[in-house]
């Protein structure tokens, strides 16, 4: 650490079962190693409380119904906890603070971080920018995005999302990979058939299913993250007899089925810095993903990855093919892929480059008079 320590507020009403929620934790903790007092603020019973509150971290319960009830909460908390810095991830966050600060209830240091593709309309993306003391995107893909959108570039930042190392490379308990192998294989063997698993909450697991239509080559599609809704559950039904779909609900250690798969796949239309892929990256799985958002960071096609056009189940179809029919291909992508997450990505670069972001944020803060950055 460099400098003071800051008494950083980390605030999201999101915080389930999400990359996010990944990502706000181990920043949250990794910060606190570092010398540095984190208050984690989030609906109460949520897995980023859980989350939290297990790595030792302090938690506080709020309510997000109303922007305004939640603006006083906001305000009652910084001061009773003497926060120096609140660091906003989601929607409702960033306007209850930006609500603060303009009614004058908010001199302590404002941080924003755009975690997706922005859809918010370019009068708030101004408004909110203008307000902020810093914005920091997750990846350069969402940087340029938000530029478009009118989010002012002097105080926009790139700090991409990282992988907690050790975290990745904990081997999952005998437990874990009994629950793993049961929920592939319905209790039984192993069939034969390669594994692709994609891991996420609702994205385009779609095109995936539609592009076993076009795969001549049995595989198990593994979908880690959610139960099947009725488009998925007509589009799995519908898929060839040489193929099987699994759908496994949401659990809080996911990592177990990376060791079990031949393949990761990310069919996302809209996608900010998946931790999900950095985290397949990190295993040394051969991944494919939408040429799409922060995806295009990490992964250059035919180098540490391949990429598809999002709505193209044909091409989806033929990278699952080109890296389960090429061993060395998908090996060297793999290695390729390994090597620069865990050279690139790490939360340790991620730490670093917040922690820069947070204390400009607070030079901005300064009495007037004194040095502004």
């Amino acid at each position: 650490m460099t400098g003071d320590p800051i008494a950083v507020l980390q605030l999201t009403h999101h915080g389930e079962g999400a990359g996010s929620t990944q990502s706000i934790a181990s920043l949250s903790l990794h910060l606190a190693r570092r010398g540095h007092r984190v208050l984690v603020g989030c609906r109460a019973g949520t897995l980023l409380e859980r989350m939290a509150r297990d790595g030792g971290l302090e938690t506080v319960s709020l309510d997000f119904g109303r922007l305004r009830s939640l603006a006083n909460q906001l305000a009652a908390v910084v001061a009773a906890q003497r926060i120096t810095l609140v660091n906003a991830h989601d929607t409702r966050d960033r306007r209850a603070l930006t609500w603060l600060r303009w009614r004058g209830r908010l001199p302590q240091a404002f941080v924003t971080t755009r975690r997706t593709m922005p859809l918010t309309s370019p009068a708030e993306l101004l408004a909110i920018g203008l307000t902020a003391d810093r914005t920091i995107a997750v990846s350069a893909a969402v940087g340029r995005a938000l530029r478009r959108r009118l989010c002012p570039s002097g105080r926009l930042r790139i700090v991409p999302n990282g992988v907690d190392l050790a975290r990745v490379d904990a081997v999952p308990s005998p437990a874990d990979f009994e629950r793993a192998r049961a929920a592939v294989w319905n209790g039984g063997e192993p069939d034969g058939r390669p594994l692709i698993v994609i891991t996420a909450r609702r994205k385009r697991q779609d095109l995936a299913l539609r592009a076993l239509e076009f795969l001549g080559r049995p595989v198990t599609l593994v979908c880690v993250g959610i139960e099947p809704d009725t488009k998925l559950s007509h589009l799995a039904r519908s898929v060839p007899d040489r193929h099987r779909v699994v759908f496994v609900p949401f659990t809080e250690r996911p990592l177990a089925f990376y060791r079990l798969a031949a393949v990761a796949a990310l069919p996302s239309a809209i996608e900010g810095l998946s931790q999900a892929l950095l985290e397949a990256m990190a295993l040394g799985l051969p991944v494919v993903a939408s040429a799409t958002g922060g995806n295009t960071d990490v992964i250059s096609s035919g180098v540490t990855g391949l990429l598809v056009t999002t709505g193209d189940p044909r091409g989806w179809a033929a990278a699952f093919e080109r890296l389960l029919a090429d061993p060395a291909l998908a090996t060297r992508l793999a290695r390729a892929g390994r090597d620069l997450v865990r050279s690139d990505f790490t939360m340790e670069r991620t730490v670093e480059r917040t922690e820069a972001v947070y204390r400009e944020a607070l030079a901005r803060r300064l009495p007037r008079g004194e040095a502004r950055g």
